[in-house]
């Protein structure tokens, strides 16, 4: 029913996309978020001329600009994402909107969350594709997947009215119990920075503008309004800020949103160095810096860093700004910069040109693009004695629990929250569990008898266990925006459900939904585990479908799992002293430190660099197949590129990612090794392949800061090329330069 009162409001609103009034020109549309000045002619005004560049366009309008056309141009009117919206020049809901300038053809900013889905509220429909989180797309280690993850984004925003995307999260995972890992890339720069920028470039493909978050080091929830967040240059260079260095290049987004936190002694949103020094002047970053949600501090101290916007509201940048401007403290000239550099993104990204025309957003093909980027998201961590895939010629008997496996999969939360079809709206931080039931899709492909049981009865779940020949337990952990998880622990007792099936029945396998790394106190007594994050809207079938071997698993982890707690890098979490801390309304000045310690060693580094052992690391996963690498070539023809041969060895197609590692001079003080390139790709059974992949210089070079720049160091360079970070069968060295 929601379908079809969506497409009649759909028809309804009229909306039709533009057309061209004349060669060359533009015409402003008379759709959403457009109200087209009865004396003027928006097809004829110079600003409208296609052929003309976004920054020359931009420069037109801003000269057409009254001051109080600027000011309400550079801040949100507030937060309508908790009430319906039926008046436009206020909102469409969501997160937040910015008045455009109708008389000029300048259309309304409407803004959405867009982690993994659209969060809405919108005006003609709230229901849109929950796709896998952000941390099961890094695991696809697949441009082709984050290019379909963003034109889906793209394409919903669209369909919904929405032509900003809040979405872009590529803060590395230094602190594995931050609440929001799971809408992040994983602990690798390069990886991350890669996904991100695939993703974010194909989403802008759409005629949105999109926005790459939080920038930067904004790692754990807990005080994120009021820690500093500190770490040496080296160190940030080289991991955090290449990160958004590498997605910054590769999709040129419209926006980049600075975090919560302060760097280094300044609030990031009026960090100088930040905004202006480094994303503005030495990355040519030409887009808008846009505040977190209540992350404004300033007027002038934020304005001269290089901060664009405030949302979602004026605190700062309405009325005092305008003051600021007129007394002389902000110039004119800093108040136009920011305008400029948001009409430029208004031009570029084509919002100016198309408008936004409202649709029904296509949930079927959707469903389907999740489902496919779930299948290559599931991470295979363990099949000891093959008992995977499960073979239903065998007709056995299935023992499926765990709490809602059948009915649903849990899901992040906070701002990335994309409401189930069917429910209500969802309140802040509350549980939601998509309608997706491994119950039925499971028994849907076993042909024997399936039963259930929620577990929360352990005793009662380990006597189901024990009459049936296989089990297979659903284990969920929680995370959200607005908290970070005291423990990678299982919450609600779910090891204790774990070791009693285990001791029940020996072909125990354990599926994990989660949002970052667990820990596994029960992993040497089950055969099977399987990773399947957030699994999206048909998380169901794309696990059903990888358990009985309708799809191999590819995928490998982009986070390293721990064995313990305490094997975690430092500092943890840190908790911020007593006193008020709402998040929206933050003191003037952070109120206690966060020193990262590891500097250079996230993730992977941290445990190389300490000799500790994990649980499963870095870059690993299994298949139904295997794959045998030989013959290392190191290939240097005005570039470098790896070549080498990999084999199936097994007895079925499978995809591979071939990762390639290096350790640098040892006078570079590097951790043991970096990734530095992979590559995907499929082979059939018995099929060998040769690989060749470039290696791009700057990821083989540390960041030197006497010189303030990267340099490739002269020296030997040992090249690692294998399965994981730990499964590296081929070696060479080559001396670096040449």
């Amino acid at each position: 029913m929601v379908f079809f009162r969506s497409r009649i409001m759909a028809a309804i609103l009229g909306i039709l996309a533009c057309h061209c009034a004349q060669v060359g020109y533009a015409q402003s549309p008379n759709q959403v978020g457009y109200a087209q000045s009865p004396n003027i002619d928006l097809s004829k005004v110079p600003w409208m001329d296609v052929t003309l560049s976004p920054d020359q366009r931009a420069d037109l309008v801003l000269k057409e600009l009254t001051l109080d056309d600027k000011i309400s141009l550079i801040h949100g009117q507030g937060q309508a994402n908790d009430k319906p919206v039926t008046d436009l020049s206020v909102a469409n809901g969501a997160d937040g909107s910015v008045p455009g300038v109708p008389r000029l053809g300048i259309p309304m900013l409407q803004m959405a969350g867009s982690s993994y889905g659209v969060t809405t509220n919108a005006l003609n429909g709230r229901y849109s594709t929950a796709l896998p989180s952000d941390i099961a797309l890094a695991s696809t280690w697949d441009n082709a997947s984050a290019c379909r993850y963003g034109t889906l984004l793209g394409r919903e925003l669209h369909a919904q009215g929405y032509n900003v995307s809040l979405g872009g999260g590529v803060n590395l995972a230094r602190e594995l119990r931050n609440g929001r890992t799971f809408e992040y890339q994983g602990e690798d720069p390069i990886l991350a920075g890669i996904l991100i920028g695939n993703r974010v470039r194909c989403e802008q493909e759409q005629h949105v503008i999109s926005v790459l978050k939080h920038f930067a080091l904004n790692d754990q929830e807990t005080g994120r309004s009021e820690n500093n967040s500190i770490l040496n240059n080296r160190a940030f260079r080289e991991t955090d800020l290449l990160a958004f260095e590498i997605g910054n290049s590769i999709a040129r987004p419209g926006a980049i949103m600075c975090s919560y936190n302060a760097v280094n002694g300044d609030f990031a949103c009026e960090n100088k160095t930040l905004l202006s020094h480094i994303l503005k002047e030495e990355w040519g970053f030409s887009g808008f810096v846009i505040s977190a949600w209540g992350a404004t501090h300033s007027v002038a101290k934020a304005s001269s860093a290089g901060l664009d916007m405030e949302q979602p509201s004026e605190a700062f940048y309405g009325n005092p700004m305008k003051q600021a401007v007129l007394d002389g403290t902000v110039p004119l000239s800093e108040l136009n910069e920011h305008v400029h550099r948001i009409l430029r993104a208004e031009f570029a990204s084509g919002i100016v040109d198309r408008g936004f025309p409202r649709s029904v957003p296509d949930l079927e093909a959707g469903y389907k693009t999740s489902r496919e980027i779930a299948e290559k998201s599931i991470v295979l961590l363990k099949n000891e004695k093959n008992i995977l895939p499960l073979n239903r010629a065998n007709k056995q008997t299935i023992a499926v629990i765990g709490l809602h496996a059948d009915t649903s999969m849990i899901s992040g939360g906070g701002s990335a929250q994309v409401d189930p079809p069917g429910a209500a709206i969802h309140k802040w931080m509350e549980q939601v569990w998509y309608p997706t039931s491994p119950l039925d899709s499971i028994t849907s492909k076993a042909g024997a008898k399936v039963s259930f049981i929620s577990g929360t009865d352990s005793v009662a779940a380990a006597a189901l266990a024990a009459k049936s020949e296989i089990a297979i337990v659903f284990a969920y952990q929680w995370t959200s925006e607005e908290m970070d998880l005291t423990s990678l622990t299982l919450p609600d007792h779910q090891d204790n459900l774990i070791e009693r099936v285990a001791a029940a029945n020996p072909n125990t396998i354990v599926v994990l939904e989660t949002g970052t790394a667990v820990t596994m106190p029960w992993v040497d007594r089950v055969p099977g585990v399987v990773e399947v994050w957030y699994a999206g809207n048909k998380g169901a079938d794309a696990v059903a479908n990888m358990l009985f071997g309708e799809v191999n698993p590819s995928a490998k982890l982009p986070i390293t799992f721990p064995i313990s707690d305490n094997d975690l890098p430092p500092p943890g979490i840190v908790v911020p002293p007593a006193g008020d801390h709402s998040i929206y309304h933050p003191k003037g000045t952070p109120t206690f430190n966060i020193h990262y310690v590891a500097g250079l060693n996230v993730g992977y580094k941290w445990y190389d660099s300490q000799a500790i052992r994990v649980l499963f690391p870095f870059g690993f996963g299994l298949s139904y197949t295997t794959f045998k690498y030989s013959n290392l070539r190191l290939i240097q023809n005005g570039s470098l590129k790896a070549v080498f041969s990999v084999t199936n060895s097994g007895q079925r197609a499978g995809d591979e990612i071939a990762e390639v590692y290096v350790s640098l001079p040892d006078d570079a003080v590097e951790p043991p090794k970096r990734l530095v390139a992979w590559s995907r790709f499929g082979l059939a059974a018995g099929e060998t392949k040769e690989v060749s992949i470039p290696i791009d210089s700057k990821f083989l070079s540390i960041f030197d800061d006497t010189v303030d720049k990267w340099k490739l160091l002269h020296g030997d360079y040992r090249f690692f090329v294998g399965g994981s970070s730990q499964d590296l069968p081929l070696k060479q060295t080559i001396k670096l330069p040449q």
